[in-house]
């Protein structure tokens, strides 16, 4: 959230100088004792002063508080993608398949990658009629399938791959990542690394993807809850800010994960061929409507009883 944070219509901050400078001329120009405060000594004309001054400052402030997240709002301030209005297309998600040599291990009866295929075939189910992509990588990245609603290919694809048919072993992740990045590109989505090691000595390059991309990005840790790779792999996650999920028996694991990647924002193509943010000032109206009824009611409360007649 804070990565993407900034204000649509930013110009309009450049009022906020302004309105303080004006809060502060108005309270001074409306200030009785402003005379006096040259004349005696600050704790004798206190003692000497009938009346809360205290509630007033904090009316004054108030009224400053109203106006600047008036400021803000009509800033425009953003931290998401709009979802596109011209289809009702679910967003697309791309699997990123490990299949290094580690994958082949058995400590996750019957394997690793054979676990890991599964988990494939329920997302595939899961998401059946939903745009699903898939890649494999070990020491390279390749493109399977791009995002297809024909989820059952995706299934039977990742169930044909393994570590022997990878040209050569490690954990490339990062190409994977910018090869999902590039392949998404026009239609925005989400990313599932579905992997039982992260490249931690990769961290700076995780972190310049996080910062050039908008994706989504999550994890499926495919090793033993107790293993030495499920707290490494959460060390390198943090720095792609991608959320780990841990293999379950059940399908509790992918019910979450797409769960999440379907509330990934969607790329618009808007007429400028740039992206639409949403517009999120009106969270600060209630607040706004608050401070406008609180000095309301204060203000009709001091007008003389006549004067309400």
């Amino acid at each position: 959230m804070f990565d993407n944070f900034h204000f649509i219509r930013p110009g309009w901050l450049w009022l906020i100088p302004v309105i303080i400078l004006i809060w502060w001329l108005a309270r001074r120009a409306h200030d009785p004792l402003r005379g006096w405060r040259r004349s005696i000594d600050g704790e004798l004309l206190k003692a000497l002063t009938v009346g809360d001054t205290t509630r007033d400052l904090w009316q004054s402030v108030g009224v400053l508080a109203a106006w600047l997240l008036a400021t803000i709002a009509l800033a425009g301030p953003t931290w998401h993608l709009e979802p596109t209005p011209f289809s009702d297309d679910p967003v697309p998600l791309m699997l990123l398949l490990s299949a290094d040599e580690s994958m082949d291990l058995d400590d996750l009866a019957p394997s690793r990658m054979e676990r890991a295929s599964l988990k494939v075939a329920d997302i595939a189910e899961d998401r059946k009629g939903e745009p699903l992509g898939l890649i494999a990588y070990a020491g390279t990245a390749h493109l399977v399938l791009p995002p297809t609603r024909d989820t059952s290919v995706v299934a039977t694809m990742a169930a044909e791959i393994s570590s022997k048919i990878m040209p050569k072993p490690g954990n490339a992740l990062v190409d994977a990542l910018q090869l999902a990045a590039r392949t998404l590109k026009e239609s925005g989505g989400s990313i599932i690394v579905i992997a039982d090691s992260l490249p931690a000595g990769d961290a700076a390059a995780l972190s310049r993807f996080r910062q050039s991309n908008d994706l989504l990005v999550q994890v499926l840790s495919v090793v033993p809850p107790e293993s030495i790779d499920a707290s490494s792999m959460e060390t390198a996650a943090s720095a792609l800010n991608a959320r780990v999920t841990a293999i379950t028996p059940d399908d509790a694991d992918v019910r979450a994960l797409v769960r999440r990647a379907a509330r990934a924002p969607q790329s618009v193509a808007a007429a400028d061929k740039g992206t639409r943010w949403a517009e999120s000032g009106w969270w600060l109206i209630p607040i706004l409507a608050i401070l406008t009824l609180i000095r309301f009611r204060r203000t009709i409360s001091t007008l003389p009883k006549e004067r309400l007649a």
